[in-house]
């Protein structure tokens, strides 16, 4: 299976490519990946490097970095995205450091600096208090990993035409120092990160059973319930309601943030909403500034009233 952060890297390495003029590539690992070379060539990919092997059906750091650090080091990208994903996170840096180049983590936006072409890598520092942009000037390729959900997904273009290159590499040459015995999944019953509609609770709840009255209005809504990393920290909620840059990335069709200050490290995680809604008591908080509507207030009249309009008109069934 391919993840889905890899389409929202190739829509966003589309973009960067057409302002630097050079072309789009794309390496796929694993173990019956050739089958999906052609539809990931139909979302604009002009080259896609196979590395189909058994031995490499199963996750392992060495082979997979090592892999990729030989093909960097033939093809020599100017940029190189992976996704932030617990693979992305485990060998990005070995990549970089092997390669003695550059890489910013958990981006939340990219952009080409058209005057010197190169990469405008932005991501939150010191606890998510500022924006910072970093730039790798002196060393290729530039590295940076994306969350889920951060970046548009790229769409299909119909009849693109590209070039599939089955890679052959040596296996007795690979260094492969772990044995996978076996792998458990683990069902994870919370998935707001697919959630349409989610309502999250913040410090301004003031108590764990804040998040009665968030539930509420979630259910009321058919939606899911995020939470800030303050909420979570006090013990209020569990962490895999956790939205931010220490938690999850989110991009629901509506987000409704109450008693959510608004910080950058929150806002990095949910601030590509298609409609945010935010209630807060303070009318000065930060969050106003990103929300489509914002009601200040005190939430525990707010909510309640909410509550009762969407259920006595009838927009979500009770």
């Amino acid at each position: 299976m391919v993840s889905p952060v890899v389409y929202e890297l190739i829509g966003k390495g589309r973009e960067l490519a057409k302002e630097i003029g050079e072309e789009v590539y794309c390496v796929l690992l694993g173990k019956g990946v050739t089958e999906k070379a052609e539809d990931i060539i139909s979302y604009g990919i002009d080259k896609v490097f196979i590395y189909d092997d058994e031995c490499l059906e199963k996750f392992r750091d060495d082979p997979y970095s090592n892999i990729l650090i030989d093909l960097l080091n033939k093809v020599k990208p100017s940029i190189f995205l992976m996704g932030g994903t617990s693979i992305g996170r485990s060998i990005a840096p070995r990549i970089a450091s092997k390669l003695k180049t550059g890489l910013t983590a958990d981006c939340t936006e990219l952009e080409i600096d058209l005057k010197d072409k190169i990469l405008l890598q932005t991501r939150p520092a010191f606890g998510g208090n500022i924006m910072a942009t970093i730039t790798c000037t002196n060393s290729r390729p530039q590295m940076a990993t994306v969350r889920y959900k951060i970046m548009k997904a790229a769409e299909k273009i119909p009849g693109y035409k590209g070039e599939v290159v089955n890679m052959k590499f040596d296996k007795e040459k690979i260094r492969d120092r772990v044995k996978v015995k076996k792998i458990e999944k683990i069902e994870e019953n919370l998935n707001i990160i697919e959630a349409e509609i989610i309502v999250s609770g913040g410090n301004g709840l003031g108590s764990e059973k804040g998040f009665e009255l968030i539930n509420e209005l979630a259910k009321s809504l058919g939606g899911g319930v995020g939470a800030s990393r303050v909420a979570v920290d006090k013990g209020w909620i569990s962490y895999p309601h956790q939205v931010g840059l220490s938690g999850k990335t989110v991009r629901p069709r509506i987000y409704i943030a109450c008693g959510i200050s608004g910080s950058a490290q929150h806002l990095a995680g949910m601030g590509r909403s298609d409609f945010i809604i935010a209630i807060n008591n303070d009318p000065s908080a930060p969050i106003f500034n990103t929300a489509d509507i914002g009601l200040a207030g005190d939430l525990y009249e707010i909510i309640p009233e909410l509550i009762k309009k969407i259920r006595s008109n009838g927009y979500i069934k009770k």
